[in-house]
C-alpha cells in the first residue's frame, strides 16, 4: 500500500532537515571548503544522489536558511499603509526586526546564530552564492513591487523606467544586507545584542534616512497599486 501524501511529505521534510543539520555540524567543525558532499551524505546516511535532490548545490546546504526571507521586502512594500513610502515601510520593518533580535538583522548573540554567521561571512563561496542567487532574486521581487507602487509615469522625468526601479531595489536590498553584516561584526567583536541595540538602531536610521532623502522623491507616499506602462 502506498504511503499517504502527508506521511511522504513529513518523511521528506525529516530527511531534508537531517541533511541540513549534519551539513551545518560538519561545516562548523571543519570549515565549509574542507567538507565534501560525500561526507555530508554519509553523516546523514543518505546517498549523494538523494542529497542533491534536496540541495542542488553544496552552497544550498547553508543558504537554504534564507529561503524563508525571499520576497520579504516586496511583501512589506505591497502591504504597507498608503501613508508610508516604500523606503519608510522597509525602514520600519527592519527596526521592528532589530527589536525582535531577528537573526536576519545580524543583531543576535545566540551562540548558534553567531556560529552560523561566522560560517556564512567567513566563506567566500557562500558570500558569492548569497549575492548571485538570493540577493538577485530579492532585487527582482522588490523591483516588481516598486513598479506597482510608482505613480503614473512622468514623461518629463523618466522616473518610472525599469532601470530606476531596479536601482532603487538594489539600494534597498543592499542596505539591509550591509546593516546585517555590520551588526554581525559587532556581535563577533564581543558586544551583546542588548548592548549594541541603540547603536544598531541609529545606524539603520542613518542608512535608510540617506535613501529616503532621494528615493522618496521618486516613490512618494499614497501611490499604492497604480497601473504601470
Amino acid at each position: 500500500m502506498d504511503e499517504l501524501p502527508g506521511l511522504r511529505e513529513r518523511k521528506k521534510e525529516r530527511t531534508r532537515n537531517l541533511i541540513a543539520q549534519e551539513a551545518l555540524r560538519l561545516f562548523r567543525e571543519k570549515g565549509f571548503d574542507e567538507v565534501s558532499v560525500v561526507e555530508v551524505a554519509a553523516a546523514a546516511e543518505v546517498s549523494k544522489a538523494t542529497l542533491f535532490r534536496y540541495f542542488p548545490a553544496k552552497e544550498d546546504l547553508v543558504l537554504h536558511r534564507f529561503a524563508d526571507h525571499l520576497g520579504e521586502a516586496a511583501r512589506v512594500v505591497r502591504e504597507r499603509p498608503p501613508a508610508l513610502t516604500p523606503t519608510a515601510a522597509l525602514r520600519a520593518h527592519f527596526l521592528d526586526r532589530l527589536a525582535a533580535r531577528d537573526p536576519i538583522t545580524g543583531l543576535n548573540d545566540h551562540p548558534d546564530v553567531l556560529s552560523f554567521m561566522d560560517l556564512l561571512y567567513g566563506t567566500p563561496s557562500l558570500q558569492t552564492g548569497l549575492v548571485q542567487r538570493y540577493r538577485s532574486q530579492e532585487i527582482d521581487a522588490l523591483a516588481d513591487a516598486l513598479a506597482e507602487a510608482l505613480p503614473l509615469p512622468d514623461p518629463g522625468t523618466g522616473d518610472s523606467t525599469p532601470l530606476t526601479r531596479r536601482l532603487a531595489a538594489t539600494h534597498l536590498v543592499v542596505v539591509q544586507q550591509e546593516l546585517g553584516m555590520a551588526n554581525w561584526r559587532t556581535m563577533a567583536a564581543g558586544r551583546t545584542a542588548d548592548e549594541a541595540y541603540d547603536d544598531a538602531v541609529a545606524e539603520a536610521e542613518r542608512a535608510y534616512g540617506q535613501l529616503m532623502t532621494g528615493l522618496d522623491t521618486v516613490f512618494p507616499a499614497g501611490t499604492v497599486g497604480h497601473p504601470m506602462v
